[in-house]
């Protein structure tokens, strides 16, 4: 059952306006939905006056918004980033934080990442309580992208994203808790900042405070609370979370036993594309748990979890090639498989690769 992730330094382009701007996303919004390009032309002449002759942050960063993403004109990064700069230039702290999106996604006049840049706009914006340009100024320090790298410095950028009501923030201070990194190892502390995170709506905060509740971890096992945990966690579609409650199911943890709850919990994490709820499916099929034995389905769902760097997932599937189990024999091709077993740091897969090796496929 795994742990946690860390969440990383990526946030929504999301334009939020004031006034009159507020009024012009929104016929904006209806206009999209009307697929109406004379109002849509109409309010977006609104928004440049705005812009240009009011100076209005609100309706500038509204403008970077609609040359990004292309909405009711040509997409212009470059068009963007000039209204995004001018909304920042009127200390208004989304048009900050878009412009160092702009440099840390590469959607600038050079088309590449410029994290030193973003980290610029990043500070700016936080400096103006923007919990997003805080959140990913932490995440700048953690991994060293355009600093250097520095926990400590991550963890104030962090928790003052989390005072700010960054769900992301809270999140990632909970880890840096959890894991002792840039402060003392505290998991009481983690599960408090998990707690907070979740109740901000961040699916990976539920995830890892329903792990806390699971393992005991700075609080009294309870496995019904972990389940609670999961269970938002999954609602919020954090695919983590789909799993271990299919887990719980499967295995009657805090739960009556049921495969057929198990196996919904399984398949939804696999469309969120965890590896891992992919793997657990696979074997359901391999297995014949609470439905027909199907051993082509349970391939291709190995397959899948494989794909998305899963090592068991790679192993199953390996073994399947190996066997002529749902698939055709091939042990060539199931010494593939266990060579990126191996490469994803599962010495299982570098014996049985060496095996076959040996055997001369």
């Amino acid at each position: 059952m795994k742990i946690f992730k860390i969440m990383l330094p990526v946030i929504a382009l999301l334009a939020v306006g004031t006034g009159c701007a507020n009024k012009t996303n929104y016929t904006i919004k209806v206009a999209q939905q009307l697929n109406d390009k004379e109002l849509l032309d109409k309010e977006n002449r609104v928004l440049y006056e705005s812009c240009i002759n009011l100076n209005i942050g609100a309706a500038c960063n509204s403008l970077g918004y609609l040359y990004g993403n292309g909405i009711g004109v040509k997409q212009d990064y470059s068009k963007a980033n000039i209204y995004y700069e001018k909304a920042c230039n009127m200390n208004y702290d989304e048009g900050c934080f878009n412009l160092g999106n702009a440099y840390y996604f590469g959607r600038n006049v050079k088309l590449k990442s410029d994290y030193s840049k973003a980290n610029v706009y990043y500070e700016k914006a936080c400096n103006m309580n923007n919990g997003g340009g805080c959140f990913n100024l932490g995440n700048s320090y953690t991994f060293g992208e355009g600093v250097k790298q520095d926990y400590s410095k991550a963890n104030v950028y962090y928790e003052k994203a989390c005072n700010l009501n960054n769900g992301g923030g809270c999140f990632n201070l909970g880890i840096s808790y959890d894991n002792g990194e840039g402060v003392k190892q505290d998991y009481p502390k983690a599960n408090s900042y998990y707690e907070k995170a979740c109740n901000l709506n961040n699916g990976g905060g539920c995830f890892n405070l329903g792990n806390s509740y699971n393992n005991g971890k700075g609080v009294k096992q309870d496995y019904k609370k972990a389940n609670a945990y999961y269970e938002k966690s999954c609602n919020l579609n954090y695919g983590g979370g789909c799993h271990n409650l299919g887990h719980s199911y499967q295995n009657g943890l805090g739960v009556k036993q049921d495969y057929k709850k198990a196996k919904s919990y399984y398949e939804k994490a696999c469309n969120l594309d965890e590896g891992i709820g992919c793997n657990n499916l696979g074997m359901f099929y391999k297995n014949g748990l609470g439905l027909r034995q199907n051993m082509n389905v349970a391939a291709s769902y190995f397959e899948k979890g494989c794909n998305l760097k899963n090592d068991i997932a790679c192993g199953n599937l390996g073994e399947l090639y190996e066997k002529g189990d749902g698939v055709r024999q091939n042990k060539t091709t199931a010494k593939e498989y266990y060579g990126k077993v191996c490469d994803l740091g599962n010495q299982k897969g570098c014996d049985a690769y060496r095996k076959l090796n040996e055997q001369g496929y």
